[in-house]
């Protein structure tokens, strides 16, 4: 029996070390260590998720809970498992109060540590170093297997944990037998990135330059009349959205598994902003209602199933031949095969003047290669940049533990010459740049809490975004979108900083 208490250990000293090899090896010694029907449980935890995706218990409960941590551990893993189980199998009335009084009665018998874990498990921010790169690594060296068929593997099975049973207890073998599951989401493929869609498209190779949506990412799945809709982080959304649903159901298949995005658009086919989709999505109000207010157009980029044939192997030219052959014209996203770079910056400029957010070059010959950001899909969008300048900036934890890492950025005012906040970022810092920051708004600081140290607004640093969204929680009524830190700018003073009007403007609100 593994205690919970030796699992948020490891995580601790996972997320103290700096050293991926060492994190490795902790992970790839506590997987061997546990039992076999642990095994699962263990490192969906060590990677930072929960079997059950959520539980329904958020921040407020968390923070409001009063009791002390006791001092000797008594909760295992499986025990653990079972009653966050159990709270996700709440329903109907009362359920929120019964789901409650488990947090109280769950939270009164953990230590301090476990306390930490458990707590950035149930709200998805379990912070401690574990990503892909290390977790595939440590349960390929748990098991004496290759890493490459670990990550087939997950790939296709969606989630870490019942791949590690699956290596440790059937090694090679069983790996290979785990299949794509119609029903079962798998994890989506991903883009990398570049500045300029001329420089991909003269790579070696045929390149397809499809548009690149601002919308939901969104996996399709069909079997007979029953469809199934999952996100990328694999969360299932059917029931929020009927008119992808009806999409999807009239499909000329029995079974199939798409790609593609939900977004709203308006009437003459520009997007609406971000959150207007994403409001929709995730609202769990009368999905009918939410319909007639905000329609969602459904737009498909791949196929990797259809009726008994698995295509994620198949070339990216054949998967969208099938897909253009079962899906009706209105829901494929629009594609073309540039003859040369020039035409591929002409369509990129077109649809980025439509509203959209970019393109995405995809080689013909790739494969459906899940999970991975790989060279055979690059998305290209135009890179904004704004002069802002640091407001606040947080204590950093894991690896960046002892930095002073997230920053608050804020546009000048130029009527009354304070700053108007816009968002915060963590990205985009080397270990220089993580040092440097610590000791520059160390000298800065006018006060701090526990978390926040705030500072005098002198530094300036340019910050490249995505784009721009409405916002109710800054007083600007506008936020950040994906804000990465390029450089700090030592040339710049505060009142030389970009303005909220020229944010406004940019935004085209």
């Amino acid at each position: 029996m593994t205690l919970f208490a030796q699992v948020a250990d490891v995580s601790r000293r996972v997320g103290a070390t700096r050293s991926r090899n060492e994190k490795v090896a902790l992970i790839a010694q506590a997987l061997r260590e546990a039992r076999p029907d642990e095994r699962a449980v263990i490192a969906d935890y060590l990677a930072g998720t929960l079997p059950q995706r959520r539980v329904g218990i958020g921040g407020r409960s968390l923070r409001s809970n009063p009791s002390d941590a006791v001092e000797e551990a008594s909760v295992d893993v499986l025990d653990l498992d079972a009653t966050l189980t159990r709270m996700e199998d709440l329903h109907g009335t009362g359920s929120n109060t019964r789901r409650r009084e488990m947090l109280d009665e769950l939270w009164g018998r953990v230590t301090e540590q476990e306390r930490r874990l458990l707590t950035g498990l149930l709200l998805g921010d379990a912070r401690q170093g574990a990503g892909d790169g290390v977790m595939l690594k440590a349960i390929a060296a748990a098991a004496q297997v290759k890493e490459t068929d670990v990550r087939r593997a997950v790939m296709l099975a969606g989630r870490t944990g019942p791949v590690a049973a699956i290596a440790l207890d059937g090694g090679a073998p069983a790996l290979e037998e785990v299949r794509l599951e119609v029903g079962r989401p798998l994890r989506p493929m991903l883009a990398g990135s570049s500045p300029d869609v001329e420089s991909v498209v003269e790579e070696p190779g045929e390149w397809t330059v499809e548009v690149k949506l601002d919308g939901i990412r969104l996996q399709a799945h069909k079997i007979g009349d029953e469809v199934r809709l999952f996100t990328r982080s694999l969360d299932d959304i059917t029931a929020r959205l009927p008119d992808v649903v009806e999409v999807v159901r009239a499909l000329p298949a029995k079974e199939a598994v798409l790609d593609g995005e939900a977004i709203a658009l308006r009437p003459d086919g520009r997007p609406e902003p971000f959150q207007v989709t994403g409001a929709r999505t995730a609202s769990s109000a009368d999905p009918d209602e939410l319909r007639r207010n905000v329609p969602l157009t459904a737009l498909f980029f791949d196929l990797m199933h259809l009726d008994g044939d698995d295509l994620v192997d198949e070339p990216l030219h054949v998967r969208r031949e099938r897909l253009e052959r079962l899906v009706p014209q209105q829901h494929v996203v629009t594609a073309v095969r540039p003859t040369n770079s020039a035409a591929a910056q002409e369509f990129f400029e077109d649809w980025v003047g439509r509203g959209h957010e970019g393109v995405v070059a995809k080689r013909l010959d790739s494969v459906y290669a899940a999970g991975r950001r790989g060279s055979g899909w690059v998305k290209v969008k135009p890179r904004h940049t704004l002069d802002l300048v640091v407001l606040a900036v947080e204590e950093g934890s894991g690896r960046r533990k002892g930095f002073l890492s997230n920053i608050h950025l804020g546009a000048r005012d130029p009527n009354t010459g304070d700053f108007i906040m816009l968002g915060k970022t963590f990205k985009g810092m080397t270990d220089e740049m993580l040092a440097w920051q610590t000791e520059r708004f160390t000298d800065l600081m006018t006060d701090r809490d526990d978390w926040v140290v705030r500072v005098r607004p002198e530094q300036v640093v340019e910050i490249a975004f995505d784009g721009l969204q409405k916002s109710t929680r800054y007083p600007g009524g506008v936020a950040l979108r994906f804000a990465r830190v390029l450089r700090y700018r030592d040339d710049k003073t505060a009142e030389q900083a970009d303005t909220i009007d020229e944010v406004r403007r940019l935004a085209q609100w």
